[in-house]
């Protein structure tokens, strides 16, 4: 029994061993080593590239420009990104590539990039996407005659006539920043050609698969002549969803035929590559005195920076997530991605969930102060259950466990249930009378696996081998489930030991080689427990049938090889948002979890200390409940940075946010004395064993339990992320004005 424990993590040992090895740390004979030239503009005509005085340095091979690429565009969603851009083309963000430098040792590669000459147009800049949407704003991409990369709509009953009956009507405009995903590894890999003639690509990466698709587009070579590993990742958090050097790996090769090396500086990374999106989001809410909700109308607007990455389909989560985990009748969405020439923003956790449950939970606390009610028990009447109505026209499927997240967390922090009512708890104040205390919840709901229509599915090949006496010797698991972290071998090898009824060591899951094992997906949206956890479980299954068969059949034979494609679809297909209603099923299925927060405020400073934690979390069942307190933790760590200090910052498209010094994230000392893990467990039928996803679902609640908690502290609102002590002692000093 192997499903329920908190087994050991498989690459624990040899991570903390540092015998693990990352990107950076593979090395090929002869390898060369690259360098990018990057954009020095925003938003600019180029004009013309001389590369004349880096490719006459000694030790130089090559200066890689747009000449070299076959076909030059490429993306993850839309092919609107030039590998390298051209003359005559435009860059759109400091990240756009002009060449690169290929050479004997990186010290002759960095000098050499320093030596090609690129001849700017400088073009006007669009840095708010609410001023880009405007007519007459410069155009990112003139083609398309709009900033507006997407807009979603989504309409259901009479709002207007549901504002005329409501008791209560509540307003909020509420901002996010753009954030950096700070993993610890910078990007870093190798190109070359393998022992097959295949372009092979050794570097962390979220779906590798799709990465070949993606290069085998701009290269114009069939994708069976491409390979891509992925050793140790040093982090993810979205971030390597997309490509930032796995292209540029590739190309290099396929232009120089040698390995090629290559390793971004951290300040590469930061200024570089991609972040989450900053919205504008604006809520109005209607409700009867009672507490029932009748109408939610809500604009919000996301910044998609130069090139669509994955803004359509973050929108398309952040809409559908709008209001939150509530049944409302009424409803009017109104959700627009827009092109700037800030930085690219892209998948991180929480994949525009984030953004929607910080403003749809402060809008909660607001209401219920306008109600003169309990937090909690506002929540509690308003929250979905198993069949409840989607703001999309849907229902939910079985397995909603919010309310039983806010029930355990709420009587674990101290509020008490009487007769229906919810009574909070008293929170004893410190004995300087300049520091505050308060209390605040935030609930908040995602999808697991890919929605609107996509066919999220995953392969798993298992390589079943057994004794003379029938008993099993060993299991081999191949699944492209990239590790970037979160411990996705260990639970997929949990799932595949007690399917099979044997010790997880006699489980092994094979490296992440394109080449070996087949395409499971993204390790993105929560969803590998779910969707490759139902593969691997079905292919086990599929395994011990043919086992049987081949004893019964007395053949000799003493292994078995087969394998499973799962698709989500085949439980729950999902549809794509009707252009003029939204209507849609929009998800498979659902983590939810429900967060309490305690926090102090400084009232002379406006410094926020975080005192205690609850977080309540439903997984449908723990495959490894160790596992999942470190979930928590991390996304406790995420969502309270979020909260009260990461901002990545712009200034007319240039990032003023260059290195880690100039970032600040949580450190040991603004964390938390206590974090109080509750793992809750309402199955999904549907899901392996009863199992849903929940890595991203940890860092939901956490901003706004907090921002609530400083609410009740001191009686501020603060509507706009993140929460420093600037931004809370000018609104502590406003409200002593009024």
């Amino acid at each position: 029994m192997t499903l329920g424990e908190s087994t050991i993590r498989l690459d624990i040992k040899t991570k903390v061993q540092g015998s693990r090895r990352y990107p950076q740390d593979f090395n090929m004979p002869g390898q060369l080593y690259a360098k990018v030239v990057w954009s020095q503009y925003p938003h600019a005509r180029v004009k013309r590239i001389d590369t004349s005085a880096a490719e006459a340095t000694p030790g130089v091979v090559k200066v890689i420009t747009y000449k070299d690429v076959p076909l030059n565009e490429y993306g993850i969603s839309i092919p609107d990104q030039t590998v390298l851009v051209p003359e005559g083309g435009k860059v759109r963000w400091l990240g756009d590539r002009i060449a690169i430098v290929v050479a004997e040792t990186e010290e002759i590669a960095e000098e050499a990039r320093k030596k090609v000459k690129v001849e700017y147009e400088p073009l006007p800049v669009v840095t708010d996407p609410r001023e880009a949407m405007k007519p007459g704003s410069p155009l990112v991409h003139e083609e398309r005659g709009t900033n507006i990369l997407h807009h979603i709509k989504i309409r259901r009953g009479d709002v207007e006539k549901a504002f005329e009956e409501a008791d209560v009507i509540v307003e909020g405009y509420y901002i996010t920043p753009h954030v950096e995903h700070v993993y610890l590894q910078p990007e870093a890999g190798i190109g070359y050609i393998d022992e097959e003639g295949r372009i092979t690509v050794i570097a962390a990466a979220q779906w590798p698969h799709d990465d070949l698709h993606q290069i085998s587009h701009f290269l114009q070579i069939p994708i069976e002549k491409l390979r891509e590993i992925v050793p140790a990742v040093g982090g993810a958090f979205g971030g390597r969803e997309d490509m930032y050097i796995q292209h540029l790996l590739a190309l290099c090769a396929y232009v120089v035929r040698r390995p090629v090396k290559m390793v971004f500086t951290r300040e590469e990374t930061m200024m570089r590559t991609g972040k989450r999106h900053p919205f504008y989001i604006r809520h109005k809410w209607g409700a009867k005195k009672d507490g029932k909700l009748l109408a939610g109308e809500v604009e919000m607007i996301s910044d998609a920076g130069a090139y669509a990455s994955t803004s359509i389909p973050v929108l398309n989560n952040a809409a559908s997530f709008a209001l939150g985990p509530y049944v409302w009748p009424n409803v009017k969405v109104d959700a627009y991605t827009v092109y700037t020439n800030n930085a690219v923003t892209m998948a991180m956790r929480g994949f525009g969930s984030t953004q929607s449950a910080f403003a749809y939970e402060i809008q909660m606390d607001k209401l219920a102060e306008a109600l003169g009610m309990d937090p909690v028990e506002l929540r509690m009447k308003n929250l979905v259950e198993d069949g409840s109505p989607t703001i999309t026209g849907a229902t939910f499927p079985p397995g909603v466990g919010i309310k039983e997240t806010l029930r355990q967390a709420a009587l674990a922090a101290g509020w008490r249930e009487e007769n229906g009512r919810w009574i909070k708890p008293q929170i004893p104040q410190p004995k300087e009378p300049y520091k505050r205390r308060g209390i605040g919840v935030a609930c908040a709901f995602k999808n697991v696996g890919y929605s609107f229509g996509f066919d999220d599915k995953a392969t798993a090949r298992v390589i079943l081998s057994w004794d003379e006496s029938g008993e099993i010797t060993r299991a081999i698991v191949k699944i492209g489930t990239s590790e970037v972290g979160e411990g996705v071998h260990t639970a997929l090898a949990q799932i595949a030991a007690h399917t099979l009824g044997i010790p997880i060591q006699k489980v092994r899951i094979a490296l992440v080689d394109t080449a070996e094992v087949p395409n499971a997906g993204s390790s993105s949206a929560s969803r590998h427990v779910y969707i490759s956890g139902n593969a691997v479980k079905a292919a086990c299954e599929l395994a011990l049938r043919r086992k049987e068969e081949i004893l019964r059949a007395e053949t000799g034979e003493t292994s078995v090889e087969v394998e499973y494609t799962y698709r989500g679809r085949i439980e729950r297909p999902t549809t794509p948002y009707h252009p003029e209603t939204g209507e849609c099923f929009p998800h498979i299925s659902y983590g939810w979890g429900t967060q309490i927060a305690l926090v102090e405020v400084d009232t002379e400073t406006g410094q926020v200390s975080v005192l205690k934690i609850w977080a309540a979390h439903d997984v449908g069942k723990a495959v490894n409940p160790e596992m999942i307190i470190g979930q928590i933790g991390g996304g406790v760590h995420m969502g309270i940075g979020y909260a009260l200090m990461e901002h990545f910052i712009h200034e007319g498209g240039y990032p003023r946010t260059r290195r880690l010094s100039e970032y600040p994230i949580p450190t040991v000392l603004d964390m938390p004395p206590e974090i109080v893990p509750i793992i809750v467990e309402v199955p999904d039928p549907a899901g392996p064993y009863g199992a849903k996803g929940v890595g991203e679902m940890t860092t939901l609640p956490t901003a706004p339990a907090i921002i609530n908690a400083i609410h009740d502290a001191v009686g501020i609102w603060v509507d706009e992320l993140p929460a420093t002590e600037e931004k809370v002692y000018k609104l502590l000093k406003e409200a002593r004005a009024r």
